[in-house]
């Protein structure tokens, strides 16, 4: 019996060290990572080393991104991962004043993340931290942090909007070896763009506009208690062509919906148009704000009753199909009415997004001329007559 003592108290003390994991986290914390433990089968012993790894500072944001991850990750992220994705956030939380001064739940769920969707599983904060730190370390908030990412983005990725590529919803580094992808995964790089660098950001979007003309996807930035909208090809918070299609959202269909992501369940799925069976990505409505702004946006530029808009796009030919992006030719257009110039404008290229259009503001029940190059440098001009509704599409073909 003295023999047999001794071994089960050590026996005991290897099993409590095994098991320290749950110090320094609150009863709340623990059962959130006890309940996501017993899903995580024969992963568990990675999750368990990544919190036993974690520092007092670290173990409760560990605890956050394990509590509520997806099953798919419970069963496949390695230690190894996640101890880096902690200690990369709170480097960025470490070196810039703006991410210090998050609260913990921002911080948490918009920051901390090491996924947006469902893309890959890659390990990009450290390439990301390398490459945008260094644009935002003078700058004075994060206000002008959000605007150095956004102007330089395109030019250190080098990625472009290209429907040619490979899948929708692609990882960092598949974006950045083909070179191009759609509004998903240049969403994505922003958005871990903005995290490497200590911004919370998240990803909007809807399945379907209300104008049935197919779903786009951008990007939210947290700024001083709000969101704002911005996009891999903006130059400016909260202004952008899709506006007027986000700001007729109907909160009523939820296809027709705008969604923001959330890492932690929300009572809300994220909807994924390319995999409606993907439940684990949770979301939250914010079509109301996108109607607000949108309204707001009208007081200021209010239709007259005789006017439409009439939204332009110039093809390179009409055997393409309209919907392949490298169809469209990135062309002056310019509008005329009895010789004189009413007004004028570029279309929108291959690597703008298939939502995009050139907006004229026209009257209705009117003729006007549109002129632009063909393909071989002539000049064309059509001459249109507008209708009598709110919005019209046209297509002019070189």
């Amino acid at each position: 019996m003295y023999r047999i003592l001794p071994l089960l108290l050590i026996a005991g003390f290897m099993t409590s060290c095994h098991d320290s994991w749950h110090r320094d986290l609150s009863r709340q914390e623990t059962q959130l990572v006890r309940n996501a433990l017993r899903k995580a089968d024969d992963n568990r012993k990675e999750l368990k080393i990544a919190l036993e790894d974690a520092s007092h500072d670290e173990k409760p944001a560990m605890a956050f991104l394990i509590g509520y991850m997806p099953e798919r990750d419970l069963n496949s992220l390695s230690a190894e991962f996640l101890i880096e994705n902690v200690d990369k956030a709170y480097e960025a939380r470490d070196k810039f004043k703006w991410t210090a001064a998050l609260p913990d739940s921002i911080f948490y769920n918009e920051v901390l993340p090491y996924a947006v969707l469902s893309e890959k599983r890659e390990r990009w904060r450290a390439d990301f931290f390398k490459w945008f730190a260094p644009l935002v370390k003078k700058a004075p908030g994060m206000l002008a942090a959000v605007d150095s990412v956004n102007r330089h983005i395109k030019d250190i990725l080098k990625v472009e909007y290209n429907t040619r590529r490979k899948k929708v919803d692609q990882a960092p580094y598949e974006s950045i070896q083909q070179g191009m992808a759609t509004c998903t995964g240049l969403s994505i790089l922003l958005v871990d763009a903005f995290r490497s660098v200590g911004i919370p950001a998240r990803i909007a979007g809807t399945p379907m506009w209300t104008n049935m003309r197919g779903n786009h996807t951008w990007v939210e930035v947290w700024i001083d208690g709000k969101w704002y909208f911005t996009g891999y090809y903006m130059d400016a918070l909260n202004k952008s062509w899709f506006l007027a299609d986000a700001g007729k959202a109907d909160p009523g269909q939820p296809e027709h919906r705008i969604y923001a992501t959330s890492y932690k369940p929300t009572g809300m799925k994220y909807p994924l148009v390319w995999d409606e069976q993907a439940g684990y990505v949770h979301g939250v409505d914010v079509t109301q704000r996108y109607i607000d702004l949108y309204r707001k946006q009208l007081t200021d530029e209010q239709l007259g009753e005789n006017e439409l808009w009439v939204k332009v796009v110039v093809l390179k030919d009409s055997t393409t199909a309209a919907d392949d992006s490298n169809n469209r030719v990135h062309e002056k257009v310019t509008v005329t009415q009895n010789g004189e110039k009413v007004d004028f404008g570029f279309s929108p290229s291959s690597t703008d997004d298939l939502n995009r259009l050139l907006p004229f503001r026209l009257k209705k029940e009117t003729s006007y001329q549109f002129g632009y190059e063909g393909i071989n440098g002539e000049l064309i001009k059509k001459t249109i007559t507008t209708g009598n509704s709110d919005e019209e599409i046209l297509r002019l073909y070189q």
